[in-house]
């Protein structure tokens, strides 16, 4: 990944600085604009968030997504790491149920 990597979170339209090593959410917290979270693990699905340009993988092998979830680009930012530059376009809303994302 290049280090002069970025995440645009939207709607805020706020642009954050990635480090190859950290999850997306790590680099919010570190800007000072974190996204909502609980778990940190990959479980909870508070942070949900949807990419919309760029391409993320998460570290974790089957983190709390349904299939259908993350063929259309859902991601849990607390797990997931990004190859590039990143629009996201924070989630849904907090603890949202399988099944509920639009």
């Amino acid at each position: 990944m290049n280090p002069q990597a970025t995440l645009r979170l939207l709607p805020q339209g706020l642009r954050v600085p990635l480090r190859p090593d950290q999850t997306l959410l790590e680099a919010t917290i570190a800007a000072g604009a974190a996204l909502p979270s609980a778990c940190r693990n990959g479980s909870c699905r508070a942070c949900m968030a949807r990419v919309l340009e760029g391409t993320v993988r998460h570290r974790i092998a089957w983190p709390g997504l349904l299939a259908e979830e993350l063929a259309q680009g859902w991601v849990l930012p607390c797990v997931a790491v990004a190859q590039g530059d990143v629009v996201l376009l924070q989630g849904p809303s907090p603890f949202a149920l399988p099944g509920a994302a639009a």
